[in-house]
């Protein structure tokens, strides 16, 4: 009975997976979370003291969110919300965010 759970699991883990490879528009509807402080698709509202992620190169954005994840980089919710992603996901958005102009 075992197996047949984990290799249901492994079935779960491997159709999200597929998902979220197969929706061209994932990175950027989970970058839309971000929209309620760095403003849409990334242009934060002048003086609102967040910084902008639009256009923010992939690497800079994805090691500010590994700081965040892992506590490093002191926080009053990202440390929250970036645990809330898997690193894949993180990715997504990163990528979505460095695209924008």
């Amino acid at each position: 009975m075992k197996l047949i759970h984990t290799v249901a699991a492994f079935g779960l883990l491997a159709a999200v997976s597929a998902s979220q490879a197969a929706d061209p528009n994932l990175g950027r509807n989970l970058a839309a979370t971000c929209a309620n402080c760095h403003g849409t698709n990334g242009h934060a509202l002048k003086g609102a003291g967040l910084d902008p992620l639009a256009g923010m190169e992939k690497a800079k954005t994805l090691q500010k969110l590994a700081e965040f994840k892992s506590g490093d980089k002191p926080a009053s919710i990202m440390h929250q919300i970036s645990k809330g992603y898997t690193d894949e996901q993180l990715d997504l958005i990163a990528t979505y965010f460095a695209a924008q102009k």
